[in-house]
């Protein structure tokens, strides 16, 4: 079972990129997030390796959570690797763990491939999400995340623009999240 790799990335399209490890040069299968993130030399990814009849197959994450995201989806009935990465693509762990608590069906289903009845079960299956998968690196950003969510409902703004704004923000405090959401909420 191959858990990681640490290589010279030689190619890169937003769904893979070709990483040669020592001469041996493998196709890993990656998440927007974890393309978006990526270098153009050296790269370090946690991987989670699929053994089917017709295809070994490589997924790639530059962070822990993310993988243990992707893992805990494609245990769920329903949900294969495809949509998993199409979850973990449009929604970090942290935003996709606040969407989750909120019990947001329609955030679940903003995602390609899911429609209502494995939305549904999605949110079933993965109740209390944030507290098991989110590491501590990212718990300061989760809190401040469900804060400015929290604080931009209290408003009268509808939780799926919320979220879709905040997913597009880059600040790292509340204050910074709500301002910054605020300016792109203007906009819609």
């Amino acid at each position: 079972m191959i858990v990681g790799l640490r290589g010279k990335i030689l190619y890169k399209e937003p769904s893979f990129v070709h990483v040669d490890v020592n001469g041996v040069v493998y196709e890993v299968f990656i998440s927007l997030q974890s393309f978006s993130a990526l270098g153009n030399d050296e790269v370090k990814l946690f991987t989670t390796h699929i053994i089917r009849e017709d295809a070994q197959l490589l997924y790639g994450f530059l962070e822990m959570s993310e993988k243990k995201l992707f893992e805990r989806l494609i245990k769920i009935n329903g949900v294969g690797p495809k949509v998993a990465m199409a979850i973990c693509s449009t929604y970090t762990p942290a935003q996709f763990g606040v969407v989750i608590n909120n019990k947001d069906i329609n955030g679940v289903k903003k995602v390609p491939g899911i429609g209502p009845k494995n939305a549904g079960r999605i949110l079933v299956e993965l109740s209390g999400f944030d507290v098991e998968l989110v590491s501590s690196q990212n718990e300061p950003l989760n809190q401040a995340f469900n804060q400015a969510s929290e604080a931009l409902e209290s408003l009268g703004f509808k939780k799926e623009k919320i979220l879709k704004v905040l997913s597009e923000c880059n600040s790292n405090d509340t204050a910074s999240l709500v301002k910054e959401a605020l300016r792109l909420l203007k906009t819609i």
